[in-house]
């Protein structure tokens, strides 16, 4: 059996698959939220959250303030972010379907 590996562009397509199909509830609260694709995390990356660069995966991550935590008081955030990290996802994740 080959492996499926995903190029750069399939994985956006991949993405934005998903994203279209998530309920109102959720997809109405990422207006504000910039969604990137990297290949894989950065070794701080792992290390802000605790985890162990040579032992643990990350798949994606989100960067920012919940909008549980925010007030109309707070200044003006720059977009929260959530990387997916494409190379750990196809790897562990080859079959496409």
């Amino acid at each position: 059996m080959q492996a499926f590996i995903m190029n750069r562009r399939e994985m956006k397509k991949e993405v934005t698959r998903v994203l279209s199909q998530l309920p109102e509830e959720f997809n109405s609260r990422l207006h504000d939220v910039e969604i990137v694709i990297e290949s894989r995390p950065k070794k701080r990356q792992l290390q802000m959250i605790g985890l162990d660069p040579k032992r643990d995966v990350l798949y994606g991550l989100y960067e920012g303030t919940p909008l549980s935590e925010r007030s109309t008081f707070d200044l003006p955030l720059l977009p929260d972010r959530i990387t997916i990290f494409s190379e750990p996802l196809a790897r562990d994740f080859p079959d496409p379907v």
